[in-house]
């Protein structure tokens, strides 16, 4: 698998993010936004996408701190996360100018199926794929993985294009029950075609192998191997209008 470093830009914020693809295929494949957790492009998220991707997508690991910025604990996470779910227009700017660096590097390629334009999204990530769906993005499919769920800037009708699939823990303590009724009642009243699964019993990251907080964040590897074969799944059917 290639992976490739790829310095773009949101505005006047330097950003750089990963290229992920199977250069021994030569065919154009769908693309594949992937925002990861609030630690940023590591080299787990990196793998995580690689898995992801395979043969059978272009995908892209989203940088939203700039100059490819990861961080190793929740204390140095906590305030850049935090700072971008205070800024909803910014948070907007920069996962869109990722998509678009996707967009613009799987066609410089010429490996890329711009027509079929997906993004899937862990924890913080989640929350970000949502925020690029609410503004509109040109894609058909976003997944949103135990993600943040409410903003500062619902979506109203029309806003959304893509169709919604979102995964989350009954537990979650870091995206509750609360949040998950605000965002349901906003989906609604936005008209979106949206899913969700809820697990029962779980908490946050459920996905995530490194997740390791007892009764906040913990890996589930039912969860989430049900979790990725859905992905699998719930793309292609939004790509062919099934959903």
């Amino acid at each position: 698998m290639a992976v490739e470093l790829i310095n773009y830009r949101a505005g006047d914020t330097a950003l750089r993010g990963a290229l992920v693809y199977d250069e021994r295929t030569t065919d154009r494949r769908p693309l594949l936004l992937m925002a990861p957790n609030w630690l940023g492009v590591t080299d787990e998220a990196i793998a995580r996408t690689r898995t992801m991707a395979g043969d059978k997508y272009i995908a892209f690991v989203v940088d939203m701190y700039g100059a490819g910025t990861t961080v190793s604990s929740p204390s140095e996470a906590a305030p850049l996360a935090n700072a971008l779910r205070a800024d909803p227009l910014e948070r907007r700017r920069r996962i869109g100018a990722a998509f678009d660096a996707l967009a613009r590097e799987s066609e410089r390629r010429g490996i890329g199926d711009l027509g079929r334009r997906s993004a899937v999204g862990f924890c913080f990530g989640g929350g970000n794929v949502l925020e690029l769906a609410r503004a509109g993005a040109d894609l058909q499919a976003v997944v949103c993985l135990h993600g943040d769920l409410i903003t500062q800037l619902p979506a109203k009708t029309g806003d959304i294009r893509a169709s919604l699939l979102v995964l989350h823990g009954s537990r979650d303590p870091v995206v509750p029950k609360g949040d998950r009724d605000v965002f349901e009642a906003e989906m609604d009243a936005a008209g979106v075609n949206w899913q969700m699964l809820t697990f029962g019993g779980l908490v946050h990251s459920f996905c995530e192998t490194e997740a390791k907080v007892p009764g906040v964040s913990e890996y589930n590897e039912a969860a989430a191997r049900q979790s990725y074969r859905l992905l699998d799944q719930y793309i292609p059917d939004a790509f062919n209008g099934r959903l």
